[in-house]
């Protein structure tokens, strides 16, 4: 019984982390994004710009309601006047104008609602936010796509780079060192694939033979700077950041002020403790 129970669980595991490794996009590495944005209102208040001006247009966040921006510093005035496009009250959820029978047409399926993102794409390969920070970033012309882009973590990806008037456009170069097995005589040797991707967005492929040791097998992926976009790469990496900061704050909009106030309780129950060693000792003194 224990041999079938310890096989049954190591199986379990295998799984777990089998899906964790395809949720996180485990052959392109998660960058880490800057948790420190979370509690700057000022990165909040900048990212909510952005989610309105380039994501709302086509994807909803039917959790998330107007008036939770408060939270972030923000006045009824001034979310009706700068964020509020396709609602009439700040009560009204932040769902999206785009009809879902035009989504199909256009872009072949309805964009997902946005609103638990963070939190359905955390994996072992990282948070929610290191995945959504790290897609942002990933994109690159293809000319084999419909959309004329691609994205190194979400390969063959339906959505284009909404942004890309901000990044600018770059190249991209990976080498995959894989196994290959030779049909006629059936040996199998170590090739390098290098495709490379120029930046507007035509494709060369080259197959190499590794014959100088072996390789451990994998993808590498190298970007060139990004060059025509409105933004410097480090502006738009903090402004990716600062957009990936409202989507986290999105999916769970109370977990500051459950932060906060953990502390103080935990506070309260240090000092509490104190009085009540103290209670106790004073009151069991006389009957020992």
């Amino acid at each position: 019984m224990s041999k079938f129970l310890s096989r049954a669980l190591a199986l379990i595991a295998a799984c777990l982390v089998g899906s964790a490794y395809a949720a996180g996009g485990a052959s392109y590495p998660l960058d880490r994004f800057p948790t420190a944005k979370l509690s700057d209102q000022t990165a909040l208040q900048n990212g909510a710009k952005l989610f309105v001006n380039y994501c709302l247009n086509c994807h909803g966040a039917s959790a998330m309601r107007y008036n939770r921006l408060r939270d972030i510093g923000l006045t009824d005035d001034q979310i009706k006047r700068h964020l509020m496009f396709t609602a009439d009250k700040v009560g009204e959820p932040m769902t999206v104008a785009l009809r879902a029978s035009d989504a199909k047409a256009w872009f072949g399926a309805l964009p997902p609602d946005l609103s638990l993102t963070a939190r359905a794409r955390s994996s072992g390969a990282g948070s929610g936010s290191d995945w959504i920070y790290t897609y942002l970033r990933a994109y690159y012309r293809d000319a084999e796509r419909p959309t004329g882009w691609n994205n190194a973590l979400f390969e063959n990806v339906g959505m284009p780079h909404v942004l890309w008037e901000l990044q600018g456009q770059r190249s991209l170069r990976v080498e995959d060192i894989h196994k290959h097995k030779d049909e006629k005589t059936g040996a199998t040797s170590m090739v390098k694939t290098v495709v490379n991707v120029d930046a507007s967005g035509r494709r060369t492929k080259t197959d190499e033979k590794i014959t100088d040791g072996v390789p451990p097998a994998g993808k590498t992926y190298r970007f060139t700077p990004a060059e025509g976009g409105q933004l410097s790469p480090m502006r738009y990496d903090s402004d990716i950041a600062d957009l990936v900061a409202f989507v986290t704050y999105m999916s769970d909009p109370s977990a500051a002020t459950r932060t906060r106030l953990g502390v103080w309780v935990l506070l309260f129950l240090s000092i509490f403790t104190i009085f009540a060693w103290n209670l106790n000792r004073v009151f069991w003194k006389d009957i020992k």
